[in-house]
């Protein structure tokens, strides 16, 4: 039921990739019932990115921002104080990033999500 789909799509001057990123854990967090659309699919979200933007420490450090970003929308905690649904949803969330970080392979980013785990 995940939904992480990274594609490098070429032709275009600047290699653009796409990333998806949705979860189980979000439909788990959500009920089952409410976290899919009429048409089935589990939330997600697409993050874009260059090829070039990876050279970078500023770009690395932006991408795994957006990256964060789109998991906190895709798994979101829920309005009640529920210790057991935070849980979930953080969960969620720390799935989704590591998720996508594999998918994109790239070691900057894989040594920065690294960094921000141990901290975490």
């Amino acid at each position: 039921m995940s939904h992480f789909n990274a594609q490098r799509l070429t032709g275009s001057p600047a290699k653009l990739a796409l990333l998806a990123l949705g979860t189980l854990t979000g439909a788990l967090c959500l009920g089952a019932a409410n976290a899919q659309s009429p048409n089935g699919e589990v939330p997600s979200i697409v993050v874009k990115y260059s090829e070039q933007s990876l050279a970078t420490g500023k770009g690395v450090n932006e991408l795994y921002r957006r990256i964060v970003r789109a998991a906190e929308k895709v798994c979101p905690a829920p309005s009640l104080v529920n210790l057991s649904a935070l849980a979930i949803a953080e969960e969620c969330r720390d799935q989704a990033v590591a998720r996508a970080i594999r998918q994109i392979d790239n070691s900057q980013l894989a040594a920065l999500y690294a960094a921000h785990s141990k901290n975490s």
